[in-house]
């Protein structure tokens, strides 16, 4: 992977990190005000979850081989 793809996957991961803890804000934000609609939490909660596996993609790329 040359250094531009890398600064590339770093700055997406950064961008999706981000926007994981904003979604966990937003989630903890509404959960905590008393009454709130379910269905728009389990969206929430499905694209947090969407993020972290994307998050762990992009983790692994970085990471180099191991041969073991």
């Amino acid at each position: 992977m040359q250094d531009s793809d890398i600064e590339e996957v770093k700055r997406k991961l950064a961008e999706l990190q981000s926007e994981h803890r904003d979604l966990d804000d937003v989630i903890g934000r509404i959960t905590g005000e008393g009454p709130f609609d379910q269905l728009q939490v389990q969206r929430l909660k499905k694209r947090k979850l969407l993020l972290k596996d994307q998050i762990a993609q992009l983790e692994s790329e970085l990471l180099p081989d191991i041969i073991a």
